[in-house]
């Protein structure tokens, strides 16, 4: 089978054996496979991510000196089965799956381990317990989007944003547009978005985004409409604390009252829903020290680089830091059906396809962010350009 291959950060077009499915397992045709940013990254960089890896025990992702074939968000179609796999997934199936794969006598990434082979080919190996029927006849290029879908419906779950809530996406590059869809979605009736790129803040427009800023210009906290803005300072919070005590204290009983509101969410000062989507060193501290009090701040974007807070800051605005990376097996499966029922609309993110001898192009073009978002492979494409 044709696929490409990544050693040294050059990308060709190799001939390789057609996989063969152990137990449990399928050989998918490669229908579409989306390029992601962790791919970009890991073609030039693959040795600073696989230390990080190492940091968590893995030690079999991808180092810059070992071929691997790419390819982690992918549809294909059922061409082969292994023992032990159900009926539900007869050939001709299309699918979507899990990057993760058996193999070497572990689990390893696919398309991020030389162990496990990626989608950037014709064919691709996938675990059948983690695969996934595609209903509603959806089109191959929108399924295989469940993936980086499934990572920004992670984040949003991690958020626990509610319809009430303001939330501001920082960075309109592929997660943050998902991240938007995804609020979009779950109702959230003000989304901010933040990007220096004008094509960018188009497409959060396209997304669902309310309101769109250049944060060059202007602050995507000061854009929160006036009613929905929280505090900034902290002399407003000691001046409505104060003030809302002098009211309380002459109510009989007082105590129980603000008992009541608090568990209400009453006494809470308003605060956004913060999704960092850029990741790069900086970005949270600049978020801490520019958000309103009590912000809770989930950061999405993949920082490769150290970066450095000022803790007594984020603890005299208690503001709350969560991590989101993945995705559940559930999120995944949820992610998929939500496209398929048209609940989730992730169209404006694919902005061009080529075929294998297009992906060298493709990753190209990814490096202006004026002109792609999200770039498929389709393997049966004579595309060179995206």
């Amino acid at each position: 089978m044709k696929a490409v291959s990544c050693v040294h950060g050059s990308l060709d077009v190799v001939d390789l054996p057609d996989p063969a499915p152990a137990e449990g397992q399928l050989v998918l045709d490669v229908l579409r496979c989306g390029i992601c940013g962790s791919d970009l990254h890991a073609r030039n960089h693959a040795d600073e991510l696989t230390e990080v890896m190492a940091e968590g025990g893995y030690t079999d992702f991808m180092r810059s000196d070992t071929p691997v074939v790419m390819g982690h968000e992918f549809s294909g179609v059922v061409a082969e089965r292994g023992p032990k796999v159900g009926k539900e997934f007869a050939p001709g199936t299309t699918v979507v799956s899990f990057p993760l794969l058996r193999a070497h006598g572990g689990v390893h990434l696919t398309g991020l381990s030389p162990l496990a082979p990626g989608a950037y080919a014709q064919r691709v190996l996938a675990e059948a317990a983690m695969t996934f029927a595609v209903p509603n006849g959806l089109d191959p290029a929108t399924a295989a989007l469940t993936e980086p879908m499934s990572v920004a419906y992670h984040a949003v779950r991690r958020s626990e944003i509610s319809g009430r809530d303001v939330a501001i996406v920082l960075g309109c590059g592929p997660v943050g547009l998902a991240v938007i869809c995804h609020l979009k979605t779950r109702g959230v009736r003000t989304i901010v978005a933040s990007d220096f790129s004008p094509g960018r803040r188009a497409l959060a427009t396209r997304c669902g985004a309310d309101i769109v800023v250049d944060p060059a210009v202007d602050s995507p906290y000061e854009a929160v409409p006036a009613k929905q803005r929280g505090l900034t300072a902290l002399p407003a919070l000691y001046e409505l604390g104060v003030g809302s005590m002098e009211k309380l204290r002459k109510v009989p009983g007082w105590s129980h009252v603000y008992r009541v509101a608090d568990r209400l969410g009453g006494t809470a000062p308003k605060r956004p829903v913060i999704f960092e989507c850029v990741g790069v060193p900086g970005m949270i501290d600049g978020i801490i020290r520019a958000a309103p009090l009590a912000s809770r701040i989930i950061v999405v974007g993949v920082c490769m680089g150290e970066d450095r807070i000022q803790p007594a800051v984020a603890i005299g605005k208690e503001v709350d830091i969560r991590f989101a990376f993945g995705y559940t097996p559930l999120e995944f499966r949820d992610t998929l059906h939500m496209l398929a029922d048209g609940k989730l609309d992730a169209s404006a993110l694919v902005t061009g396809t080529v075929g294998l001898d297009g992906v060298a192009a493709a990753f190209d073009a990814l490096g202006d962010p004026e002109t792609h978002a999200k770039i498929l492979i389709d393997p049966a494409s004579a595309a060179v350009t995206p």
